[in-house]
């Protein structure tokens, strides 16, 4: 077994990872961003290291950083967990190549399946049924429109590298079909850095099943039952639960079997997962996903089997101890995903204190998260903040269950979809089963929500509470005063607590004068109001011109720039799309006029309220 893992991640997943390792008594590394020196992945880790600014692209996202922070812990292996690194072939086989251990399948491997055309080819010849379209990835418009000539529409037009919705896009007639490429192309090569994409039949009203699937490097290939992950919004899962309820005992056999098939065929190891759409009695390939998925978290409670646990043991080259038949499926599993998100604003990401943060407990009931009561959400990264896991002997009683468990859930300062999951509860249609991916979008009330949210929601974000660090100091009692600081030397995070005696007071910011700089609470300068963030020659500032500001609602990436200084628009126009927690925004204007300023360019990373363009 291992010694030390670097684990190249954040978040709950992050966490998740390093608890497994402890437990096999395994040394753990995190890195982090800028903007997570305070998270919990880093307080739990044994070491930590900083790899970039805030920007994914500039630090998660960053091989060599990534690489270069493990050969400095003296690390023996890296785990991806999901997301940022976790399905890119080149990193992996970057890993490979170094002297660091790659936790997951093999750089061949991923790239046979991780690409989505070459795994439906694979598939085929498994004989596995996949859905109707190509292999090969297709460029053009006009690809686009031969093959939903020969398929009818709708098509979907995929991402190779794509997941959970990202790169995807629905075309239900010819002429959406070049904005919608260039979107899915766009996506992938954003999100994945793959801008290659194919075309494939849109199936109407299909349930989401996927199979967990471990091997070995022994030649042993065991599936662990299937999940259900039909309740999706905008295609990004949000409830799922194992078993399914739609499957049958001969299709959960037949499913089973052949995502066995499959990837034995593809020479996979490690843990890796199966999507498939299920329609009419039928099953159809849609993915596999080459890494641990964040719903596994059912698939052990069903099983008994620590699934993270065995991705790092078949790293170290364990043997799978327990044949495919000894695999028994006890009770049901439900998670929820506690996003910060506003149901009631089309799940658009929140952000803010957590000043109340009180998670449920008690039998059946597991908490996965990396967030504690005061911390700050930001919009840089995913908005899943945390999922509930309930386990029962059968749906029923996990139905039962979820509701006192969510009814538990104590969540203020900022929105999460606690309220949707309490609603989901109350609906028919989830409680019998009988949900398909289209559920959520196109065939709840959406009145429902909104008033789930009034009923059960949050109080909205606290004013911002004195820390105490701007505080008088004089007087007896701050003769000594004690705090903790966290300081980096080349890289590495370190916990120090100073004593100070007598320390001087608070400086007057509008005493500084022009030459002095005030200092946040990171000790770096304060962030400019909106108005102040162009800068011009020799640090004089600009301030934008008399006119409509048209500015960010959140965090963010800056996309793409679809507006020029000197542009006519109209009240509704696009004038740039801004990507927050993996989700593309649409930022419109609410009148018309003239683009006198444009003060974004693609790539950019923006705050909420910072002015994106000016109009008169």
């Amino acid at each position: 077994m291992f010694n030390k893992v670097l684990v190249a991640n954040r978040g709950e997943i992050a966490l998740r990872v390093m608890r497994a390792c402890r437990d096999l008594g395994v040394r753990t590394v995190a890195i982090y961003s800028d903007a997570d020196k305070n998270a919990g992945h880093v307080r739990f880790a044994d070491e930590a290291y900083n790899v970039g600014p805030a920007r994914a692209a500039d630090s998660y996202l960053d091989h060599e950083a990534v690489i270069e922070a493990g050969r400095k812990a003296g690390a023996d292996a890296v785990h991806p967990g999901y997301g940022f690194l976790a399905e890119n072939a080149e990193f992996a086989r970057k890993v490979e190549m170094s002297e660091l251990t790659w936790v997951g399948p093999s750089a061949d491997a991923m790239e046979r399946l991780g690409e989505k055309t070459k795994a439906r080819a694979l598939m085929q010849e498994a004989d596995v049924p996949v859905v109707p379209g190509t292999t090969e990835p297709v460029e053009s418009a006009d690809e686009v429109k031969q093959i939903a000539a020969e398929y009818g529409y709708p098509v979907a037009i995929k991402a190779e590298g794509g997941g959970g919705g990202r790169g995807l896009k629905v075309v239900r007639s010819e002429d959406e079909v070049e904005s919608q490429l260039e979107t899915a192309q766009r996506e992938g090569k954003a999100y994945f850095d793959n801008a290659s994409v194919y075309v494939e039949k849109y199936l109407e009203a299909p349930r989401h099943v996927e199979v967990q699937i471990l091997a070995d490097e022994h030649g042993n290939v065991r599936h662990l039952g299937e999940r259900d992950c039909s309740l999706q919004r905008r295609h990004q899962k949000v409830i799922e639960e194992a078993p399914s309820p739609a499957l049958d005992a001969d299709l959960r056999e037949r499913i089973g079997e052949a995502a066995r098939r499959g990837v034995r065929e593809a020479d996979y190891t490690n843990a890796g997962t199966v999507e498939f759409l299920v329609e009419d009695g039928e099953f159809y390939f849609m993915e596999v996903n080459t890494r641990i998925q964040v719903e596994h978290t059912v698939t052990e409670e069903v099983t008994g089997i620590d699934v993270v646990k065995w991705q790092l043991r078949v790293a170290a080259g364990d043997e799978l101890d327990f044949a495919q038949e000894d695999i028994e499926i006890d009770g049901h599993a439900i998670e929820y995903r506690i996003n910060a998100e506003n149901a009631a604003d089309e799940f658009a990401p929140a952000t803010g204190t957590l000043e109340t943060y009180d998670p449920p407990g008690g039998i059946g009931v597991r908490i996965d998260d990396a967030v504690r009561q005061g911390d700050e959400i930001g919009g840089d990264y995913d908005s899943m903040i945390a999922k509930l896991i309930v386990a029962a002997g059968d749906r029923r009683e996990c139905l039962a269950r979820s509701e006192r468990a969510l009814s538990e859930f104590e969540i203020e300062g900022l929105s999460t979809i606690v309220p949707f999951h309490r609603l989901m509860l109350t609906d028919e249609a989830f409680r019998a089963g009988e949900h398909t991916t289209k559920y959520l979008d196109e065939e709840l009330d959406r009145t429902r929500i909104d008033r789930a949210v009034e009923k059960w929601g949050a109080a909205d974000a606290s004013p911002a509470k004195d820390d105490g660090e701007g505080g008088d100091e004089s007087g007896a009692d701050a003769e000594v005063t004690e705090r903790e600081f966290t300081v980096e030397v080349n890289g590495k995070r370190f916990e120090v607590n100073l004593e100070e005696r007598g320390a001087p007071p608070v400086p007057d910011i509008d005493a500084l004068g022009n030459g002095g700089t005030a200092a946040g609470r990171d000790g770096g300068p304060s962030r400019s109001r909106p108005e102040e963030a162009a800068g011009g020659d020799d640090g004089e500032v600009v301030v934008e011109g008399e006119g409509e500001q048209v500015t960010a609602e959140m965090q963010g990436t800056i996309l793409s720039v679809d507006v020029g200084e000197g542009e006519e628009v109209a009240a509704g126009d696009v004038v740039c799309v801004l990507e927050a927690m993996k989700m593309e925004n649409d930022v419109v204007t609410e009148r018309g006029g003239t683009v006198t300023q444009v003060l974004i360019e693609e790539g950019d990373s923006v705050d909420m309220d910072d002015v994106l363009v000016v109009l008169e």
